[in-house]
């Protein structure tokens, strides 16, 4: 019997997962009353929701613009347009204090026509021209989405059946070749998805032919992750290709050529490689020995494409990590290759130059400490050096400048504070895990409060490879720090804020590192007089929330107060409910014996104890997240219930796997979060 068929037979609470019943709705309803009357109905939480939408809606945020050559795209929410406006408008234009922008679709105005809960899903745009779209929509802000032809000039959709692109709901591929040519993965039918739930064929879908006729180019298996094909449309560079993602870390890619056949980019499945012009580019992300050479994980490898293909592998190392260096990311300019380093987790900017003699580098301009700087708006397509930077910091609000390789930086923009940080100041701390790993972590706090333990929240994700970096959050300052606490971001393993291995070493039987690491930062900060264990609240969210489990269920006398959002808590069962087969290669597959047993050892959902003390816990998650199921937070606070313990759950009927479909929705989650970490850590110290 299988791990999942066993629980199966022993889950009381299975009927949870039976997402939209009346019976799990009727549930749902009853918990949420339950905690907007203990936690939204008092004035101090009114205000702050308001205060919290007044900072997304208000017309003194950046507009951050996506460039399509002499195009810049923006889609805005306001208290005017709480759906949102797709709008463009040009780079002249932008720089002036009021632009005008073009509005293309207003989708309050369209959900009110169709009678539909659209949620903002994306644009793909036709280059160079410009003159049609693949929109993306998703009813409450599901993955899966609905996609329909635009034409720009009409600002209007193009109907099926007058010959417009147009998908169903699912949770789709949709690529353009041309005017009239599509890439499309899609729900055909039986046998036409991956267990994941994604796209198993990649076709040629051309205008005027139904979907159903579309050419098969790439066919995956069903145990695969998913399959994609696209289109490289640089001038003179024009190149077709398939990408077959095996799990979520490997993936085999292949240049499509005019007769079918496919060239395989041979690099190891768990690297990244794109490619420009010449340029063939592999980040490795664990050592790879080739013709002789062995390379670091971590390190980002180039070679002429052309020469790669016909067997050459004299790779030019254009970056090497070190102990206290990874790469973050990096960019194409017409000349000029641009990385983005993380030093101890703060951004650090280089420009590379190919040349005759091999590659030179310099810094990109200073970038402030305590912070971080990105680099977007790329467009090689179109020519030119140009960039965008965008930098901000946890008490430092975000600026958007624009500049060019070796030419002037100009500020286009910078919001405004939204919360009182005089005095608060950001200090980086290292805490020494379990096995001996220094781990870092931020502290955000007032000057006035160091000397004294104050009350505390720390937060964490840790897995994917996703990097946490500073940045600004006017909800946090808000909600938590203008009201005396202590803020802590930590950069546990899981991550990629130190390269590859900070996260592949802690994958599948290593997963307890993780929650080593978070647990060590909890400690460390009450050795240093930060905060005690009955002021310590932490927070996460997805992969987070899974953290967030543990540590209630493993590590429960650390901490005065836990919130849980959009978790996975049922490790048994999570490769079975919606898109989870898909991170079996991250957390391992609960069927085969040997992996079940390190996961069962960690796994919230059957680690509940009725005889251990929990600190109080909120659980949040949204009816409408297709990506992980609500039924892991819904099962896991009825069986807390059910041992005693004390809960509140919270689940939002709309919003997706970010919890929140539009401003209004988040403004509430936010206010909801600081409210409870208010009440548990502040005033119920005091009482």
């Amino acid at each position: 019997m299988s791990a999942a068929e066993e629980n199966r037979n022993d889950d009381p609470y299975l009927w949870l997962e039976e997402v939209t019943s009346d019976r799990a709705l009727d549930w749902a309803r009853a918990h949420n009353e339950v905690v907007v009357d203990r936690f939204a109905t008092a004035d101090r939480f009114s205000e702050l929701e308001h205060r919290i939408l007044d900072m997304l809606d208000t017309d003194t945020r950046i507009p951050y613009p996506s460039r399509r050559g002499d195009h810049l795209y923006n889609f805005w929410r306001d208290a005017e347009h709480p759906k949102g406006l797709w709008r463009r408008t040009s780079f002249a234009e932008y720089r002036k204090p009021n632009p005008q922008w073009e509005v293309l679709i207003d989708l309050d105005a369209l959900a009110a026509a169709e009678q539909e809960n659209w949620v903002w899903g994306g644009a793909a745009v036709l280059r160079p021209d410009q003159s049609l779209a693949l929109i993306s929509l998703s009813r409450g802000g599901a993955d899966a989405k609905v996609v329909r032809e635009f034409d720009m000039a009409a600002k209007q959709f193009r109907a099926a059946a007058d010959g417009g692109f147009e998908l169903p709901e699912a949770k789709s591929q949709i690529r353009w070749i041309d005017a009239d040519t599509v890439y499309v993965g899609t729900d055909f039918g039986p046998g036409s998805l991956t267990e994941s739930g994604y796209p198993r064929l990649a076709k040629q879908w051309r205008r005027g032919t139904p979907l159903a006729e579309a050419e098969t180019v790439f066919e995956g298996e069903p145990e695969d992750v998913l399959v994609a094909a696209g289109y490289d449309r640089t001038p003179g560079y024009e190149r077709h290709y398939v990408a077959r993602a095996t799990d979520f870390f490997n993936e085999s890619v292949y240049l499509l050529e005019d007769d079918g056949t496919l060239l395989h980019i041979d690099v190891p499945t768990d690297a990244s490689e794109s490619w420009f012009k010449d340029w063939l580019l592999v980040r490795v992300k664990a050592p790879w020995e080739v013709a002789g050479t062995t390379y670091p994980a971590g390190a980002l490898l180039a070679i002429d494409l052309n020469d790669f293909l016909d067997g050459a592998r004299d790779f030019e190392v254009v970056f090497t990590p070190d102990a206290h260096t990874a790469l973050h990311g990096y960019g194409w300019t017409e000349n000029h290759l641009l990385l983005i380093t993380l030093e101890d987790v703060q951004t650090r900017l280089y420009v590379l130059t190919p040349g005759r003699d091999g590659w030179t580098r310099a810094p990109l301009g200073d970038t402030p400490p305590m912070s971080t700087t990105n680099v977007m708006n790329l467009d090689p397509l179109e020519g030119g050096d140009e960039f965008m930077l965008t930098t901000s910091g946890f008490t430092t609000p975000a600026t958007l400048l624009a500049s060019s390789v070796g030419g002037r930086t100009e500020t286009l923009r910078q919001e405004p504070a939204f919360f009182d940080a005089d005095g608060i100041e950001t200090e980086q701390f290292f805490a020494r895990s379990d096995d001996g790993t220094m781990v870092p972590y931020f502290v955000i706090r007032h000057r006035d409060h160091k000397g004294a333990p104050g009350p505390t929240v720390m937060s964490g994700y840790g897995g994917f490879e996703v990097s946490r970096t500073p940045a600004y959050s006017g909800a946090s300052g808000m909600g938590w720090l203008e009201r005396g606490g202590t803020w802590v971001m930590t950069n546990i393993r899981g991550g990629g804020e130190y390269g590859p291995e900070w996260h592949t070493q802690v994958q599948k039987e290593n997963r307890h590192k993780v929650y080593e690491d978070f647990s060590s930062i909890a400690r460390d900060l009450v050795a240093r007089g930060i905060t005690t264990p009955q002021q310590l609240g932490a927070v996460g969210g997805s992969n987070g929330g899974l953290l967030m489990g543990v540590m209630l269920t493993r590590y429960p006398e650390l901490f005065g107060a836990i919130v849980c959002q959009v978790p996975l808590l049922d490790m048994k069962r999570y490769h079975l409910l919606l898109a989870g087969a898909s991170w079996v290669a991250e957390y391992g597959d609960p069927d085969i014996p040997e992996e079940w047993e390190y996961l069962s050892e960690y796994s919230p959902y059957q680690n509940t104890s009725a005889d251990r003390t929990y600190p109080p816990i909120l659980l949040t998650t949204s009816t409408r997240d297709d990506r992980v199921h609500p039924g892991h937070a819904r099962k896991m606070a009825a069986r807390l219930t059910e041992q005693g313990h004390t809960i509140w759950y919270h689940e939002n009927i709309e919003g997706g796997h970010g919890g929140a479909a539009d401003n209004k929705q988040l403004a509430f989650q936010a206010a909801l979060i600081y409210e409870f970490f208010t009440q548990m850590l502040i005033e119920d110290r005091k009482s």
